[in-house]
């Protein structure tokens, strides 16, 4: 999701971010991307620029502004839609460029990382897809698409604004009072053959984006079925937390659905290992595989120590088990671990996973096998082992913070490799769990709403 915030436009931008000035872009070469990158790539120390080609066709450039050398350019250039001209901070360079490259986010950001992809706009990228090695791309309902012309119907002044120079150029704390002038002013600069004004995108609309609608930290909380002082913290934790839609005096304000996104996507981190945590003997939380892995081992070691015991005092028995039982429990606790701990541990956790993630595959790669041999359109997957069952049981039992990014691999992998719809994926998992696994129903279907991939999940109405 691009948190970048520009502070900019460039006068020859398509596609102006509202409340933002526009500045005085022309000693930047934009019909030639590699003259951009040079402008600041070995320059001298400090400086940079970038270049590359857009899959789709087109462009984006980079270069740091070496006049004001705190700031850098960035162009975005479509074949289809024209070019976005954007001043941003220095350091932000190379997480725009990771964005408009890789992201799958589109390339215009606004209200806090809502993004156009050039057809239509998406909430901002939070609930992740590991069956697509992405996010999943969710539509804005009702979304209305603002132009230039749409805000110039009722014409600016433009006597009332300026293009700053980038030189003197320090970026404003609030957006700029009146902005329309300004926006009138960069429409009468437009040269001949630019962009129609009914095609430069200004900004969306939106039911879920009227203010009065937003949620602040009380209702994240309460929608993410957290207390408010479980959130992050708002001054060393807002990394953590989604980009707000609106900053007021008493901080910061969300969409709804921004909000209902990030409390979905914290339950997926956190929710498997809630899911599946005991408490110990010692009263603290830790996996449930750990957990009966202890007490198996407390009650081999308390046996053996009552039998030794008995061996030498026929009384012992008479005086109870309570201090043979903490003994055993002290003592069990460390084996326990190292069953279960990847690093000095009997079992290569790691290792198991990979070997689990393969060993599902492979059943997969003999179904798609078996319909390719029969000329069958569809693809009939039978379950999963039983045996590989068992183990995907103790893997998750004793990782349960790994659990989607297991089930995550395994529907990204079947995708790519065998062409499988992570939802028959998805399924097949479900089916095999529920038949195979030591886990109650009820804790399979939780355990999957949460881990698996969106894409990978059952369509509810």
């Amino acid at each position: 999701m691009s948190v970048i915030r520009p502070v900019a436009n460039g006068l020859r931008t398509d596609h102006p971010v509202p409340g933002l000035p526009f500045i005085n872009d022309e000693r930047l070469p934009l019909d030639n991307p590699e003259a951009i990158e040079r402008t600041g790539r070995n320059q001298g120390k400090g400086l940079w620029g970038r270049t590359d080609s857009l899959r789709g066709g087109g462009w984006v450039a980079f270069t740091t502004e070496t006049k004001n050398r705190a700031y850098a350019w960035a162009v975005h250039q479509s074949p289809e839609h024209g070019r976005t001209v954007l001043l941003i901070r220095d350091q932000d360079m190379s997480s725009l460029h990771h964005d408009w490259m890789h992201g799958h986010n589109g390339f215009l950001y606004r209200h806090g990382g809502y993004w156009w992809d050039g057809v239509a706009w998406h909430r901002p990228s939070q609930v992740v897809d590991r069956a697509h090695e992405g996010y999943d791309a969710r539509l804005v309902k009702d979304a209305v698409t603002v132009t230039a012309a749409d805000l110039l119907a009722r014409p600016g002044a433009p006597s009332n604004a300026r293009i700053a120079k980038i030189a003197d150029f320090a970026a404003p704390e609030e957006p700029l009072p009146h902005w329309r002038d300004h926006l009138a002013v960069w429409a009468a600069s437009r040269a001949p053959g630019s962009l129609p004004l009914d095609r430069c995108v200004i900004d969306l609309r939106a039911p879920e984006l009227e203010p009065v609608r937003f949620v602040d930290r009380a209702g994240l909380a309460q929608i993410a079925q957290l207390a408010p002082e479980d959130l992050p913290h708002p001054k060393y934790g807002r990394t953590e937390l989604p980009v707000p839609q609106s900053e007021t005096s008493e901080g910061p304000r969300w969409s709804r659905p921004v909000a209902c996104d990030w409390a979905e996507q914290h339950r997926r981190v956190h929710g498997p290992q809630a899911l599946l945590s005991g408490t110990t003997t010692f009263g603290t939380d830790q996996p449930l595989g750990l957990v009966t892995d202890h007490q198996r081992l407390t009650k081999i070691i308390a046996d053996s120590l009552e039998d030794a015991e008995g061996r030498k005092d026929k009384r012992a028995f008479a005086r109870g088990r309570t201090k043979h039982e903490d003994s055993a429990a002290r003592l069990a606790w460390w084996p326990a671990v190292a069953l279960s701990d990847d690093t000095d541990g009997f079992i290569p956790v790691a290792a198991l996973r990979t070997t689990l993630v393969e060993a599902v595959i492979g059943g997969l790669a003999e179904d798609v096998g078996r319909a390719g041999k029969t000329s069958r359109t569809t693809v009939s997957l039978g379950d999963i082992r039983t045996d590989v069952v068992k183990l995907i049981d103790w893997y998750i039992l004793r990782e349960p913070a790994g659990t989607p990014a297991f089930f995550g691999e395994i529907c990204l992998i079947a995708r790519l490799r065998l062409g499988l719809d992570p939802t028959d994926v998805g399924s097949l998992l479900r089916r095999s769990l529920h038949l195979d696994s030591e886990l109650e129903g009820e804790t399979v279907d939780a355990l999957l709403d949460l881990a698996l991939p969106p894409s990978a999940k059952r369509t509810v109405d």
